[in-house]
């Protein structure tokens, strides 16, 4: 038990923190709430009626998610790899290659359907 004696003891001043800092913003923060403060936000123009199921979004929103993620797991598997080639060899350097060239097939994709033309 007590390997784990510093990690309670971190968690502890974690959690009292996060109780103290909560509390508080509650007791000196502004209470002053206005139809403006409790409208939802967008951009400083008047925000417009959503209909009942919350509307369509355009494809451009799942585009640009897809490219995030596309680029982000690439830089997960290469960071990894790039540490450690020398001790790897051609094996790992044709995976790569295999794993590089269907990140390109995805950015291609996206590239055709206009994800990365910015209106």
């Amino acid at each position: 038990m007590s390997l784990y004696t510093g990690f309670v003891i971190a968690l502890i001043i974690a959690a009292g923190f996060v109780a103290l800092t909560i509390t508080a913003s509650m007791l000196v923060g502004p209470k002053r709430y206005n139809r403006a403060k409790l409208d939802s936000y967008e951009c400083g123009i008047e925000p417009t009626p959503q209909p009942a199921g919350g509307g369509r979004f355009p494809v451009k929103y799942y585009l640009t998610a897809m490219l995030f993620i596309v680029f982000d797991i690439e830089i997960v598997f290469l960071y990894p790899w790039a540490v450690s080639f020398d001790q790897m060899g051609v094996f790992a350097l044709v995976e790569m290659v295999l794993f590089i060239v269907t990140v390109f097939v995805a950015y291609f994709y996206i590239l055709r359907r206009g994800g990365l033309e910015w209106d």
